[in-house]
């Protein structure tokens, strides 16, 4: 199936639809990393770090469709951070000792926080959480600072992360038809 029969058909689905499945897909992910990390560590297998990335991705290709009518390229280039650090967290590449995916989640999470914000697709609280956790994750890029804060940073992140997709999950994306209405668009 082409990507432009999946854009026609995310053009079709209600935005409270594609919001819910968003949160629904950040809820999972984050399990699904929680029991990897903490309760089977290293007995899960490639399942422990598949199945979270595959969750993420659903989540950052699922918002491309909520936002595809008002973002225009700040959300590709969002997208395409978001889906680059999922591509090399597997690797776990670290040049001097930096985290590149969890910079590359850093960028996206604070272009996307901002998006969601902007469109009115979630509350500006929850964008502004949002992008809080992006600032956090950028402050990967310097190692002393991330382990000065570890593991602080990693709640602040997880938080301010999370607010968007609970609102998402709870009360869907209501807001993205009224942006829509208002002519809010780039």
């Amino acid at each position: 199936m082409s990507s432009d029969v999946h854009a026609e058909r995310n053009r079709r689905m209600r935005p409270e639809v594609l919001g819910r499945l968003a949160g629904a897909f950040y809820l999972l992910a984050v399990v699904a990393a929680v029991v990897e990390e903490f309760w089977l560590p290293g007995r899960a297998g490639i399942a422990g770090f598949v199945i979270p990335i595959a969750c993420y991705a659903t989540v950052m290709l699922l918002l491309n469709g909520l936002l595809a009518t008002r973002s225009g390229m700040p959300r590709v280039l969002a997208v395409v951070s978001g889906l680059a650090g999922l591509a090399i967290e597997p690797l776990r590449w670290h040049p001097l000792g930096v985290n590149v995916a969890m910079v590359l989640h850093g960028a996206y999470a604070l272009q996307m926080g901002f998006l969601l914000a902007r469109t009115m697709t979630v509350p500006m609280f929850a964008g502004g959480a949002m992008m809080t956790a992006g600032v956090v994750w950028l402050g990967y890029l310097s190692v002393p600072f991330a382990r000065a804060v570890s593991p602080w940073n990693t709640a602040v992140g997880l938080i301010g992360e999370s607010m968007p997709m609970l609102w998402l999950l709870v009360m869907g994306a209501k807001g993205a038809r009224r942006s829509e209405q208002m002519g809010v668009v780039q």
